[in-house]
């Protein structure tokens, strides 16, 4: 998890509980959506592939820890243009709650601040992504640059949101500071590596249409 033990302790951690519950009743509107949309078991079958997905990545992918937390590939924006932004969010907060619970039991408590952490990111890619898509483009057929506008948004989004939570918990000190500023430094990496990936899922998608897998936008004009 992003979050680590200690960042931010006792009734602070209370604003996380506040921020969650916002980001699941907006992940819930979504899933209802998607549920009228795509029907019950494509929304299933998607947000148990995005959950599996993110999993993988957290656990198998590269991570190191740099300053005040760990630095990830999360493929937020591959999550949303091939799965949809539903069984992004689920598979997000689901795959978090299952490393926690099977390999990281004291990050548990940390859990609130780090689905914020990532939800919230991915709603404002949606956001992003209904004014830089037009209409009758399927996501299929973006262009290397509408990519990379939206990895770095989801990825912008995840920093922002660490400092955020690691000035909250421990201010503005000179070494929280550096910590902070060499975290988001390391996520430039993320930043330059992840719309490659992004691409070469898109590319390898492109060949696999009716597939309900994906979302329907994925091959499909708006």
């Amino acid at each position: 998890m992003h979050i680590e033990p200690g960042l931010v302790d006792g009734a602070k951690i209370g604003l996380s509980y506040a921020t969650a519950a916002g980001a699941s009743v907006y992940a819930a509107k979504l899933t209802w959506n998607t549920l009228l949309e795509s029907g019950p078991v494509a929304l299933i079958a998607r947000a148990l592939v995005a959950t599996v997905a993110v999993f993988v990545f957290f656990e198998v992918l590269p991570h190191f820890t740099v300053g005040v937390s760990e630095v990830h590939f999360i493929l937020g924006s591959s999550l949303f243009l091939i799965l949809g932004a539903a069984p992004a969010a689920i598979g997000l907060a689901l795959g978090l709650l299952l490393q926690g619970m099977l390999l990281a039991p004291t990050d548990l408590p940390q859990y609130a601040m780090n689905v914020t952490t990532l939800l919230v990111p991915l709603f404002a890619l949606q956001a992003i992504a209904a004014r830089v898509i037009a209409p009758g483009t399927a996501y299929v057929d973006l262009s290397y640059r509408q990519v990379v506008a939206l990895s770095a948004s989801f990825q912008g989004g995840t920093v922002a949101w660490v400092a955020f939570w690691a000035f909250y918990g421990q201010g503005f000190g000179a070494e929280n500071v550096s910590s902070v500023m060499a975290f988001g430094a390391a996520y430039m990496t993320v930043v330059l590596i992840e719309p490659l990936l992004d691409l070469g899922l898109l590319a390898g998608a492109k060949a696999m249409r009716d597939n309900k897998l994906f979302t329907p936008r994925l091959h499909n004009a708006a």
